[in-house]
Parts: structure tokens; sequence; C-alpha cells
């Protein structure tokens, strides 16, 4: 999941040079830090912030197969007043020579490969741990873009997706999807 905090409500993560990458996360969108965060402990997340600070601790002391929430500010500002005094711990990537901080997409991947590295060696990829229904969702939203919109706007129900990836549906759920929602109702009278 990725919790955005928006300065206003017009604001929404976007396509780019990853887009592809927002087929297989769900994206929670706030207006607020306060509200993302509590949101964030409440599923029972530490919440670290990146942040230059005389209690920041080296990112790889961090115990990551904890239900993990990393908090990344704005490059040029860092993260908000807000983020820093609602996390749980503030950390940092130890940087040698003039500069003191990486651009955030590349200290984001640098944290993350590291969170990784601990839940792979921690045997954490050996099983599923999303939901049936999640992972159902997850790979038909992302493998299917087309069919997925096409059932949200004619309002039916997503198919089961096989290991293979492949849609499993009835007849009748294939012949819906190529009629209008007006002339397939009848059908269901």
């Amino acid at each position: 999941d990725v919790h955005a905090v928006w300065k206003s409500e017009e604001a929404e993560v976007r396509g780019g040079s990853a887009a592809g990458s927002q087929n297989w996360i769900d994206v929670h969108n706030h207006t607020k830090t306060a509200d993302a965060i509590t949101a964030l402990k409440a599923q029972g997340m530490q919440v670290l912030v990146t942040n230059l600070s005389d209690t920041a601790v080296d990112f790889r002391e961090i115990d990551y197969t904890k239900p993990t929430a990393i908090i990344l500010g704005q490059e040029k500002f860092g993260a908000s007043k807000a983020a820093l005094e609602l996390a749980d711990q503030d950390i940092i990537i130890p940087m040698v020579g003039m500069v003191q901080s990486l651009n955030v997409s590349v200290a984001c991947s640098v944290v993350l490969y590291e969170a990784q590295r601990q839940r792979q060696i921690a045997g954490m990829y050996n099983q599923a741990n999303l939901s049936h229904e999640r992972r159902q969702r997850t790979l038909f939203e992302g493998g299917h873009p087309i069919f997925a919109e096409a059932c949200q706007r004619k309002g039916l129900p997503y198919p089961t997706i096989d290991d293979e990836g492949q849609i499993v549906a009835d007849d009748e759920w294939w012949q819906k999807m190529q009629m209008n929602k007006s002339a397939w109702q009848h059908i269901d009278d």
C-alpha cells in the first residue's frame, strides 16, 4: 500500500516512468499527515521517517520484518513537522562526501531494498500474505485493466484469475462483457 498526503483534494498519484507499478499497489490518499499516520498506526505499523536528526538511526538497524510504514519527505524541505512529531523513529541513509541526502526516489529504493532483503532472509516471501480476495482483485485489475474498467462501468463482478493469470468466467459473463448494460439487464430479470 502507498499512503500519499496531498495539500489539496484534487491531487492524486499519477502515472510516470514507473506507472505500471500502480497496477500492483493500493493507493490511499489523505489531505492531512496526522490522519495518514493515525491510520497506519491503527494497523499496527511502526512508522519511520527519513530525517537527519540527533535521534536518527542507520536505516539498516531497523527490523523491517515488522509491519512498517516509511515516510519520505519532499526533496527540498524534507518531511513535514507533523510527520516528524508523529513518527516512531527517524532513520538516515549514511552518506559520505559533500552531499547530505539522496533523491527521494533513490532513498525510497535503498530503504525498500533493505526491507525486502530482511524479509527474504526471514522467509516472509515463501507464503502469500494477501487475502485471496485482494490477490484476485489485484491480479485482475493489474493483469486485465481494460476488462476491470468494463466490469466497474457495467456493474459486473470480477471473474476468477487462475495460476497463469488467465480469466476464468462462464459464458454469461463473457456475453455481458461484450454487450452494453441496458442490453443484458433483461437477461437477469
